[in-house]
């Protein structure tokens, strides 16, 4: 049995051109579950994670617009309730999934804490996208109107980025591993986790930002040692000199060669970047494990070594 960190990306939660609704992402998690349990079923000991851009962009969005009615939610608040909202859906369907399957395995969602550096430089630079995309006219609007901080988004539009700082400790890991050996299938560091700074006295204050998923999993995937970290994205497999006629897929790239291709600007800030700088980490973290991208389609096959990009030490 394989220990994996499955990270989910947004595709795998909220279908381009459809509606943002609870219905909509619903459907599509019942085609998502369908692969974490063939991971399952194939034996594997499959942890969840799974960003929340979108959504927790939407929340808040959501209580602005409302604040006359009733007083608006802070940003990690509006954190905590993605993780409820997505982890629901998730563990429903996958848990019905299983039980079609034949498999007896609980599935939780455990809204999970992730501690932060204050003094991050992420807090003065903004990069992680959030909520929907925008016209370029919207997105100077929104820039007038309430000085939110929008970039161009790897050619798809315009979105409001916010603070990412990097994911220092989970809080409840120790929860986690319990559950996971009580023989729970869990779900944890939704969104990246909500992000929190721990004072010294032990004491716990959530801050407006949103980590960035692919790091939190890969602390997870460390934390809980693990034998691969699997982020799975929107592409099979990553690419250099992405959407031009000499494009490159990538089949296993060492670390070294990872670092030139970021060092020559082949990947997105936004997109492919920090999912490359994750399964970095995690390969160089110890020696045999393994970091692989692929898509939510061909999970199956990147756990055989039959697709994705793998990234070695």
């Amino acid at each position: 049995m394989k220990k994996i960190v499955v990270a989910l990306g947004g595709n795998a939660l909220q279908q381009a051109g459809k509606p943002a609704t609870a219905d909509a992402q619903l459907e599509i998690i019942k085609e998502t579950v369908q692969y974490l349990a063939d991971m399952i079923e194939d034996g594997n000991e499959v942890i969840v994670a799974h960003g929340n851009g979108p959504q927790v962009g939407r929340i808040v969005l959501q209580n602005e617009a409302a604040k006359e009615v009733t007083p608006s939610m802070p940003f990690d608040v509006c954190g905590s309730m993605s993780q409820g909202m997505i982890g629901y859906h998730l563990q429903q369907c996958l848990g019905v999934e299983l039980k079609k399957r034949g498999i007896n395995r609980p599935v939780l969602t455990l809204v999970t804490q992730v501690v932060v550096d204050g003094d991050d430089d992420a807090f003065s630079n903004p990069t992680k996208p959030i909520g929907p995309f925008y016209t370029e006219d919207e997105a100077n609007e929104l820039k007038a109107k309430k000085g939110y901080d929008i970039v161009e988004d790897s050619g798809r539009g315009y979105r409001r980025v916010v603070a990412s700082p990097i994911p220092k400790k989970i809080i409840e890991i120790e929860s986690v591993k319990t559950l996971i050996d009580a023989g729970h299938i869990v779900i944890t560091v939704g969104g990246g986790g909500i992000p929190v700074l721990e004072h010294k006295d032990g004491t716990l204050e959530g801050v407006a930002a949103v980590i960035d998923k692919d790091f939190a999993s890969e602390k997870l995937a460390e934390d809980l040692n693990a034998d691969m970290l699997l982020i799975l994205t929107a592409v099979e497999k990553v690419a250099v000199n992405f959407g031009k006629p000499n494009q490159k897929n990538l089949d296993t790239i060492t670390l070294g060669e990872a670092q030139e291709y970021i060092e020559e600007g082949h990947f997105a800030p936004g997109s492919m970047l920090p999912k490359i700088k994750a399964a970095m980490k995690f390969a160089e973290s110890k020696k045999g494990r393994k970091a692989v991208i692929s898509s939510l389609g061909k999970a199956r096959e990147a756990l055989k070594g039959e697709s994705g990009t793998v990234i070695v030490d």
